[in-house]
């Protein structure tokens, strides 16, 4: 199932560039990036990778502000864009990141994880946990607030893309396997979606600490 729904994304986004590169950024989405960019600075992270770039307005601003940032997104023409405006940019899905572990100060994902089948996520969000070093962060965010899962009918791309929607303890539960909860927000967005856009910021987990007489 993964494997079609990556096939079937990559020719949704291969064609909506141009659209997607001209949308201006709702300010709430523009308030998000902002605070997680304050906590970046906070912490003095220095390199971080965005997980399904797109256009790439996202990466543009993080690299404007000081960090070395990564692209990666599963739509070769997605990519080429982010090319062509400075970025470093990779064709990468969720599954096949090639990045060698502990190369990134901060990971960010904003409403790309949700397609995902449901199944397939806690071993996605497992493997994203090994690309962080030490106390590294992670920001996901995505549209959820309601429990769905399956092809939306009503998407005006072609093809239709695959959603996967998760109440906020769903999400939460699954994200806590693989990391810890630093932050979790429920952000009201436009009255034409349902639900909500879920906030969630997460910190690599570390080692587990050994009873003092363990042997």
């Amino acid at each position: 199932m993964y494997e079609q729904v990556i096939q079937t994304l990559r020719a949704a986004y291969d064609r909506k560039v141009e659209e997607r590169a001209q949308r201006p950024l709702a300010p709430w989405k523009v308030a998000e990036r902002q605070h997680f960019l304050d906590l970046l600075r906070t912490e003095n992270k220095q390199t971080l990778l965005e997980i399904g770039a797109g256009a790439g307005h996202d990466c543009l601003f993080f690299q404007a502000h000081g960090l070395a940032v990564t692209a990666i997104d599963l739509s070769p023409a997605m990519v080429a864009h982010c090319r062509s405006q400075g970025l470093d940019a990779h064709v990468m899905d969720y599954a096949h990141i090639t990045f060698a572990p502990e190369s990134f100060d901060a990971l960010y994902a904003v409403n790309c994880l949700l397609h995902v089948p449901k199944r397939d996520l806690p071993g996605i969000l497992a493997k994203l946990a090994l690309l962080l070093k030490a106390d590294g962060l992670f920001y996901l965010g995505q549209y959820g607030g309601v429990d769905q899962e399956g092809v939306w009918e009503e998407d005006h791309y072609e093809p239709k893309r695959f959603y996967a929607r998760y109440l906020d303890e769903q999400l939460q539960a699954v994200a806590t396997e693989a990391f810890d909860l630093v932050a979790f927000r429920a952000v009201p967005v436009e009255e034409t979606h349902q639900g909500h856009f879920q906030s969630m910021v997460l910190r690599k987990r570390g080692p587990a600490l050994r009873p003092p007489n363990a042997v």
